[in-house]
């Protein structure tokens, strides 16, 4: 059983997509909370799975939230699934980059919001369709890398890199495995250790790395 803790600050868009999710086989809401602060106090004392989070409420937002409560739940926080009304980038970005494993519009059928649930649980990354791209256009726009690549990535193996730089062009596990000649679990190792010297809590996080180090450039952007 997947246990969801819901997170928005509108108590019937709570109760609706906590009703969903105890109707949803394998899944089970086991709190709600109505902001950010109420929200790391519920992680802490509940260790749902899965945290659905609304990006835009009165105190803490969303945002905040996720950063403290994947630091905060270490070593087994959960998943973070960000659903919001707001399709900006900037909403995006800095959601990816605080460790959420998701970003969902809360116009997303019921079923779909599901399955995301679902794909986040197991440990991959779901982004809404059209967010990669708007992600990677944003990045086509900066004309410099925004981070240092040498400081960030100097301790990696050229394996390594590698590796994230594939994760960060979308490819899976399997694709990743297939296009290098490499097993899954191999794959799985080189991403963990990737994530661990590069202070990485998701999937999310690496493919926003992978853009912000320029280890990937994006054609240019011209709207």
């Amino acid at each position: 059983m997947t246990t969801v803790l819901v997170v928005d600050d509108q108590v019937l868009i709570r109760a609706g997509l906590a009703a969903l999710i105890h109707a949803a086989p394998g899944l089970e809401a086991i709190a709600q909370a109505a902001d950010g602060q109420e929200a790391i106090a519920l992680v802490m004392q509940k260790a749902p799975d899965v945290v659905l989070m609304d990006i835009r409420m009165p105190g803490m937002n969303g945002v905040t939230a996720t950063e403290h409560i994947l630091r905060a739940a270490q070593p087994n926080p959960p998943k973070i699934l960000v659903l919001t009304t707001f399709n900006l980038d900037e909403h995006v970005h800095a959601a990816l980059r605080a460790g959420a494993s998701g970003f969902l519009l809360k116009d997303t059928p019921p079923e779909r919001l599901i399955a995301a649930i679902h794909t986040v649980a197991s440990g991959d990354t779901l982004l809404a369709p059209g967010i990669t791209r708007r992600l990677i256009e944003m990045y086509a726009r900066c004309p410099q890398p925004a981070v240092d690549v040498d400081k960030d990535l100097r301790n990696l193996t050229e394996r390594e890199a590698e590796v994230l730089q594939l994760v960060g062009r979308g490819m899976t596990n399997g694709d990743i495995a297939r296009h290098l000649v490499l097993s899954e679990a191999t794959v799985k190792t080189h991403l963990n250790r990737v994530m661990t010297k590069l202070g990485l809590s998701s999937r999310a996080q690496a493919v926003v790395v992978a853009y912000e180090t320029g280890l990937i450039t994006p054609r240019r952007y011209t709207g």
